[in-house]
């Protein structure tokens, strides 16, 4: 494909950084680099998904991010393409990792997705599925700190980062929601007595037929704007 023909390469899948990053280190074909990540534990920071690979490494290849260099036959398979990275893949790639280290990006995880609609579920269901919620994080720390303990020994820290980095991030989700639970059930929420008012609406009419004229008194009740007519 010409220069002129190319299209803006967009730096949307980890898969692709992680493509680039293996033939950094050496040439390989695709099914090494998906053995590779996965051996490396890799799959718990990147989806790696086989079939979703080839359509990488065939999109980094018109790009000019890596070229083929060879194939490799083993037995009586078919032979596989070996690929390496080239130089403008090496600048693209660690430019890639320069900006998504350094540029935070705004995110939609489904939690705070669910947490923002909150109210339309009772403040005591709430609180059951919070600490359920506490309950799985604290299993998924323990299987982490469980892991990484393993070979902390005898890998160097760096090449555990993103593990070091999930744990927190959990840690740090395990509390908030456990405080949240809490918050809720003591009734120390503020709003709270409003949620408590429309839980009460939601058991009157459980076919979510509101009568406008009450819920619109809660939501400017509230302070929220009613929908416009």
């Amino acid at each position: 494909m010409s220069v002129a023909g190319k299209r803006a390469f967009r730096r949307v899948n980890p898969l692709a950084l992680a493509v680039l990053v293996q033939l950094w280190e050496r040439p390989m074909h695709p099914y090494q680099i998906s053995q590779t990540l996965k051996q490396r534990g890799k799959d718990g920071s990147v989806r790696i998904n086989y079939g979703a690979l080839y359509p990488v490494v065939e999109s980094l290849l018109n790009q000019g991010f890596i070229e083929v260099v060879g194939a490799e036959q083993d037995g009586n398979r078919p032979a596989r393409t070996v690929y390496r990275i080239t130089p403008d893949g090496v600048v693209e790639m660690r430019d890639w990792l320069r900006a998504w280290i350094s540029e935070p990006e705004k995110e939609y995880p489904r939690f705070m997705a669910a947490l923002s609609f909150l109210p339309a579920l009772g403040p005591d269901e709430a609180v059951a599925l919070l600490r359920r919620r506490v309950t799985v994080l604290d299993k998924q720390i323990a299987e982490i700190r469980t892991a990484t303990d393993a070979v902390v020994s005898w890998l160097p820290e760096v090449l555990l980062i993103e593990g070091n980095y999930e744990m927190h991030m959990l840690t740090a989700d395990r509390d908030f929601t456990a405080a949240l639970a809490a918050r809720i059930e003591s009734d120390e929420l503020g709003g709270i007595e409003g949620w408590r008012t429309m839980a009460a609406l939601a058991a009157e009419y459980p076919a979510g037929r509101v009568p406008p004229g009450i819920g619109d008194k809660l939501l400017e009740e509230w302070g929220l704007p009613t929908p416009p007519t």
